[in-house]
């Protein structure tokens, strides 16, 4: 019983995330760069601040799930997914943070130019997470759909 609720509390997890971080690089940040260089980087902020509580949730615990799922005996498969999932979050850490920390600095000296491509450079870093999370989330549901309880 306990893997059972391991596994459904990961596989919504890590859904949430996968939709979010989807939409967030389809849908977000492609409108807030339309809006022009000025707007985009005055929104980016609290859209940020806003985002990076709701998607560390739910990856670390998408990640903690899995583990707990794979060590009540789920297949090995499902802490792959756990760790698909769980990786967006040294990679924000480690490589979209410091683009991350120069687009929530109130640097007024800054040219446009260069905040513009700070934008392009986090949506590119960000589509990464968008892929990880993604490809949890299939792996997750092939698990859900195709293996067999035990």
């Amino acid at each position: 019983m306990m893997r059972h609720i391991a596994e459904f509390i990961a596989v919504i997890a890590c859904s949430l995330f996968a939709g979010a971080a989807i939409y967030i690089s389809l849908v977000e940040h492609p409108a807030r760069m339309e809006c022009g260089v000025e707007i985009a980087a005055a929104e980016f902020p609290p859209s940020y601040r806003r985002a990076t509580i709701m998607q560390a949730s739910l990856a670390g615990l998408g990640l903690v799930s899995s583990i707990v799922a794979w060590l009540a005996g789920a297949t090995f498969w499902w802490l792959v997914a756990g760790a698909l999932l769980g990786s967006v979050i040294p990679f924000t850490l480690l490589v979209i943070l410091p683009t991350n920390k120069q687009l929530i600095s109130h640097d007024l000296n800054r040219p446009p130019e260069q905040t513009k491509l700070l934008l392009t450079r986090w949506g590119m870093l960000h589509a990464v997470r968008s892929a990880f999370s993604g490809l949890a989330l299939v792996v997750y549901l092939y698990l859900v759909v195709f293996t067999e309880p035990r």
